[in-house]
């Protein structure tokens, strides 16, 4: 009986302590509202020294009449720019767009592969584990600070 329920704790504490492990080095997103606007599952990924570019990956939901995300911008790199990767015949192309409508009563993805933020001229390397301050600036809604948590190199959202 005493050696079951021993087990039982030592179980217990071996899955904190695996757990902890897991979660080391994996910042939490951190949801953040302005007016009818609702950002969630906000996350970029580690660099390398050296790397000067980086994206930035979240959702947007509107909750009132439609808007516009208009400029970004972070203490954490030089500019931030809107861009979307779409493609043009059998090329993937990258390029800049001056906005992101967020449609009234609905939701845009800023997602690997379409629409994203892009950091450029990174200060720093991005740390899996920190938080990248980054404003947003949206057309009627206002200015929103949202904590972008880094993700191991490779690692998406976390939901």
């Amino acid at each position: 009986m005493v050696n079951s329920q021993y087990m039982r704790v030592l179980n217990r504490m071996a899955l904190c302590v695996v757990s902890g492990l897991l979660l080391q080095g994996v910042a939490q997103a951190q949801d953040a509202k302005v007016g009818s606007i609702q950002i969630s599952n906000a996350f970029t990924r580690s660099t390398v020294p050296g790397q000067q570019v980086a994206g930035g990956f979240m959702k947007i939901e509107n909750k009132g009449p439609a808007d516009e995300l208009i400029e970004v911008s972070s203490p954490a790199a030089g500019d931030v720019q809107l861009h979307e990767m779409a493609m043009e015949g059998n090329v993937m192309k990258m390029r800049q767009v001056k906005d992101i409508p967020v449609p009234a009563g609905g939701a845009v993805e800023l997602k690997p592969g379409g629409l994203h933020l892009m950091f450029l001229n990174i200060k720093a390397p991005f740390a899996a584990g920190e938080t990248i301050p980054v404003k947003l600036k949206f057309v009627k809604a206002g200015v929103v600070e949202v904590k972008m948590p880094v993700n191991a190199m490779g690692g998406g959202a976390m939901h």
